[in-house]
């Protein structure tokens, strides 16, 4: 297949370092991250391929419109850019993690005097201990509750000094060890934590030791409660630690990586054991997409690289069910990560094989209970999408949904939502919010919804230009437009009645859509369905799944919009008080957010520091307004 001009012009030109390439389709969405040891021979050797090329890659240069190419010093740098990319941009021809959600994390906030034990979405570099990630928060409360009856930890906000008067409830139910009240000595506690740490690392034999010795030593002391105690904790212990599999003799630290894949819908299921001195302390399993027509070896090095770049913990080994091409440049990057050497291995024989194939049989079945719940869930969503268009009288099921609403307090900080669901199932990189701007006093949410969706399809006529001089010009490419309004609507639903119904039917008709968009509108009280030119309600039939779906998709934009209109209302407040400050316009109100980060920050600036960006006059009266 022969390149376009303007790429062939960039495949002549292209550097011989190592470093990070991008391919775009002709609206400009990156639709694949590759990483190369020598950007030239990599990137060239796409338009080189034998007639007998893998078909994912056939259809990536189907539809490659340009490429961009991000040069680096090294091929570890590369491998790191490649990770972050991905990340950014979530290719289509990448294998990717299906969610693009933060998975949680226990942290422990190690650094601090008294630590807390934190459930977190984010690592950062602040000192803390984390553990995971885990891929369903439920799991994590549950063995949060569970370790705090055996390692009572504080959650409350309160200034640790020793001396308080009282103790909070917690410290009466058994689940917190009341330092606030001196029961326990900073040191006492922090070895309480440290000994949760190491639990959580799989370390529980000293752990049992440990509380052995103390509570005979209480018991020796005649203090029979705090013996107690340490026998209940001794009892939760060994109870987990009885459910902890004795999985490998060499008592080493290990993780085994397996997957099994569903080629019919290009979706993989991988499994991860975490091994902890020779035992099973957990698994969890992660969902790829992208994987179709993929070799066994690019699924296996895409999972290993997005997962790594993300847990929290790295062991010395790690057993893998396939080789792949990258294994010394990412076992590099994991003793860089972990600070100690990393080795891939795939096993051919013994333990460790039979570990990997454990691994990859687990995958299996959860693959199969998966794909279980897609059809059920895929069925659900087809019979919804099949009642609605029966109750309307729509001429097929609607793919595409879009529902809009809007939100304000007494005319303040209004905002509209637009909710979008593809096939019944959220598509929430479409949701998209509108700050309006011509409705600015009394609260007016008709011409606040009218507003809302005249720039809505106002955007859909200008992505759709822009879209057919990309097909004539490719060179227009610079020039990007916001996905989510491209495409029109198979259903309209405006959250309320007549009202925001007739808004709605004017400015389709404005832009010569009326027909081509079928639009509702949705009363909040009876669940009523209004139709255009129709004088009675729609009313669907109650736990009826077209119900269900027409108020999970007004209920995600009633809940879009409130997100919204919060964070919008919180900028106004803080603008009004920073406004109200003699001599702080917009342009100084900007200078001196972008200085100290927010309103507290301002606040907690001296005079000189505020002086270093406003004249001292303005800055004597920040600091004595504020």
């Amino acid at each position: 297949m022969e390149p376009r001009p303007e790429i062939r012009d960039k495949l002549n030109s292209l550097p011989t370092r190592p470093g990070v390439y991008l391919y775009r389709d002709a609206r400009g969405t990156v639709i694949y991250v590759g990483k190369a040891v020598n950007l030239r021979h990599r990137v060239r050797s796409y338009w080189h391929a034998s007639a007998e090329m893998a078909i994912k890659t056939q259809r990536l240069l189907a539809e490659i419109a340009d490429l961009e190419v991000w040069p680096t010093d090294t091929e570890l740098e590369a491998l790191l850019l490649e990770c972050n990319l991905i990340k950014r941009y979530r290719p289509k021809y990448n294998v990717r993690l299906k969610d693009d959600k933060r998975y949680p994390y226990i942290k422990i906030a190690w650094q601090d005097p008294f630590p807390k034990v934190l459930t977190v979405r984010q690592m950062q570099q602040d000192g803390a201990r984390y553990f995971g990630p885990f891929t369903h928060s439920s799991a994590v409360y549950q063995t949060l509750d569970m370790l705090r009856k055996i390692f009572p930890y504080l959650t409350c906000d309160r200034e640790i000094t020793g001396k308080d008067k009282r103790a909070c409830l917690y410290y009466d139910i058994k689940l917190c060890s009341a330092p606030c009240i001196g029961v326990v000595s900073q040191e006492e506690y922090r070895a309480t934590i440290d000994q949760l740490c190491h639990f959580l690392e799989g370390k529980t034999n000293g752990i049992e030791a440990d509380i052995q010795r103390k509570m005979e030593a209480a018991s020796a002391a005649l203090e029979y409660e705090r013996a107690a105690q340490y026998r209940d904790q001794l009892k939760a212990i060994r109870h987990i630690v009885e459910r902890q599999r004795i999985i490998s003799t060499t008592a080493q630290d290990q993780d085994v990586v397996a997957f099994a894949r569903d080629d019919s819908r290009g979706d993989a299921c991988v499994q991860v054991f975490f091994i902890r001195q020779g035992k099973l302390i957990g698994r969890e399993y992660f969902v790829l997409e992208g994987a179709q027509d993929k070799d066994a070896r690019e699924i296996m090095s895409g999972f290993l690289k997005q997962f790594y770049e993300e847990a929290a913990n790295i062991p010395p080994e790690v057993l893998i069910q396939v080789a792949v091409e990258e294994a010394n440049i990412i076992e590099q990057w994991l003793r860089q990560k972990r600070g100690a050497t990393v080795r891939l291995d795939v096993p051919k024989e013994g333990q460790p094989a039979e570990l990997v194939e454990m691994a990859a049989q687990s995958a299996a079945e959860t693959l199969a209970v998966l794909e279980a719940q897609w059809q059920a869930d895929e069925h659900k969503h087809e019979e919804a999408l099949q009642q609605l268009a029966e109750a309307l009288g729509l001429a097929a099921p609607p793919a595409r949904i879009e529902c809009f609403d809007i939100s304000n307090t007494q005319g303040m900080a209004i905002v509209g939502s637009m909710a979008v669901f593809v096939k019944g199932v959220p598509k929430k990189s479409d949701y998209r919010k509108f700050n309006v701007k011509s409705v600015q006093s009394a609260p007016d949410d008709l011409a606040s919804m009218k507003e809302v969706l005249t720039r809505r399809f106002r955007r859909y006529f200008d992505g759709k230009e822009t879209f057919e001089a990309l097909r004539e010009n490719s060179k227009v490419l610079g020039k990007k437009q916001d996905s989510s309004f491209i495409m029109l609507p198979d259903l309209l639903i405006v959250d309320g009645g007549k009202g925001q119904l007739g808004v709605a039917v004017e400015v389709l008709q404005e832009y010569g859509l009326f027909e081509a968009v079928p639009v509702v509108g949705l009363a909040k009280q009876q669940e009523e369905i209004f139709q255009p030119g129709r004088p009675d309600s729609i009313r669907l039939p109650r736990q009826s799944q077209g119900l269900y779906l027409v108020q999970r998709v007004r209920d995600e934009a009633h809940r879009f919009a409130i997100t919204a209109h919060r964070a919008q209302r919180a900028k106004v407040g803080l603008a009004s008080q920073l406004d109200s400050i003699p001599g702080v316009g917009p342009a100084r109100r900007r200078t001196l957010l972008k200085r100290f980060g927010s309103l507290e920050g301002i606040r907690a600036a001296s005079v000189d520091e505020l002086a270093e960006v406003v004249p001292l006059s303005v800055a004597q009266a920040v600091k004595a307004a504020l």
